[in-house]
Formats: structure tokens, sequence, C-alpha cells
């Protein structure tokens, strides 16, 4: 298990990022893909890392409702 700082987005089609709801936590899980599928209401739309080296994974329902996860170490 690793620890993570995760920064979470949630936005919506109507508000956008602009108007995103944002949440940091403190989680311990095998990987960030695995916490994702354990803890996501969405499927993974997208994986990658950010220029600091983070995993970001972003999900979402197909109708514009996102939440961005990004883990740090």
């Amino acid at each position: 298990m690793h620890e993570y700082e995760i920064f979470i987005e949630e936005i919506n089609p109507c508000g956008g990022e602009k108007h995103s709801k944002k949440t940091l936590i403190e989680a311990e899980a095998a990987s960030p893909e695995a916490y994702v599928k354990e803890n996501g209401r969405f499927p993974v739309l997208e994986s990658a890392c950010n220029e600091s080296g983070d995993v970001v994974i972003v999900t979402g329902d197909g109708q514009g409702s996102l939440i961005r996860y990004t883990f740090t170490e």
C-alpha cells in the first residue's frame, strides 16, 4: 500500500472547471487506478502523468460530468 495525497475536482457541465468542487484528502491504496476503481462513481476516461510526475485520472459519465483525481505520493 502507498499513501497518497489526492486532489479531487468534481466538474459539472453547467459550471465547468471555474465552479468545480475541490477536495483534498489523504488515502492509502495499492495504486491510483485501484483507488479510483474502488471509490470512483464513473468509468475512467483518461489516465496520464502531469509535468510534476503526479498521476492524473479523469472519470466521467459521458454527459459532461467529470471527476479529476490528482495523486501525489
